[in-house]
């Protein structure tokens, strides 16, 4: 069975809301399979981004680089909107 990165642009995933962003290194670059792209932030806490699949996707691996990171929660949500959304996993420093 072939595997694919159902997280990425391409794929038809997208961004639909960032709290902040850098205009060198945009919220969209999250998911553009490009390793040499990232997003940033202003710095501010707690930042957040989501990112809508649009469709139902079993996800069996997640990789998060991150940097200067005090906590990480991860959270989903099954309805059709951007709503609902139930924690997944957390992780602190």
């Amino acid at each position: 069975m072939r595997k694919f990165d159902l997280c990425l642009n391409s794929e038809g995933a997208e961004v639909i809301l960032a709290t902040s962003s850098d205009e060198k290194h945009p919220p969209e670059n999250i998911i553009d399979g490009n390793p040499e792209t990232f997003w940033t932030t202003t710095g501010m806490f707690p930042q957040e981004f989501i990112i809508c699949f649009h469709r139902h996707v079993r996800i069996e691996k997640l990789v998060i680089q991150s940097y200067f990171v005090r906590t990480l929660r991860i959270e989903k949500s099954t309805s059709k909107e951007p709503t609902d959304f139930e924690q997944w996993i957390e992780r602190g420093t």
